[in-house]
């Protein structure tokens, strides 16, 4: 697995950026830009669960590793959903299960910046590669 990080500075308090980050309304927003219809499922609490569901209710499953509010969200990917159930690990998901994804805010004298870290396999790299840019201009246009 690799490691691929995203950063953007946005001209906004980092209380602004955690809400657009993870309130449903501006989540669904941000997040169609991997698939129209996105949308999570938790209380975004430290070691809760997260369902990450596209539009069919299909996904992937994930554990909060690390919430410091308006700091840092930290996912530790577990599995696959289909039909809004979790399913059991296979070959496929052995891949990757275990997998980060590190969100993280820091004021600067710019703005703030949000800085997203993640592990990768082969075949996504280049979707995230070429998505998580565009989602990151849409929470700074939420945001500013």
């Amino acid at each position: 697995m690799e490691k691929i990080t995203f950063t953007t500075t946005i001209n906004a308090p980092k209380e602004k950026i955690w809400k657009t980050l993870w309130e449903d309304a501006t989540y669904r927003k941000w997040t169609a830009v991997f698939s129209e219809g996105s949308r999570a499922v938790s209380d975004w609490k430290e070691g809760s669960k997260v369902h990450f569901l596209n539009e069919n209710n299909d996904g992937m499953y994930s554990i909060i590793d690390k919430c410091v509010t308006n700091e840092c969200m930290h996912f530790k990917h577990l599995g696959n959903i289909k039909n809004g159930q979790e399913q059991p690990q296979d070959e496929t998901t052995e891949n990757w299960s275990g997998s980060m994804e590190n969100y993280n805010l820091t004021e600067t004298q710019n703005g703030t910046q949000l800085n997203v870290e993640m592990d990768i396999i082969a075949e996504y790299k280049d979707y995230f590669t070429e998505k998580f840019p565009l989602a990151l201009e849409k929470v700074k246009e939420l945001s500013e």
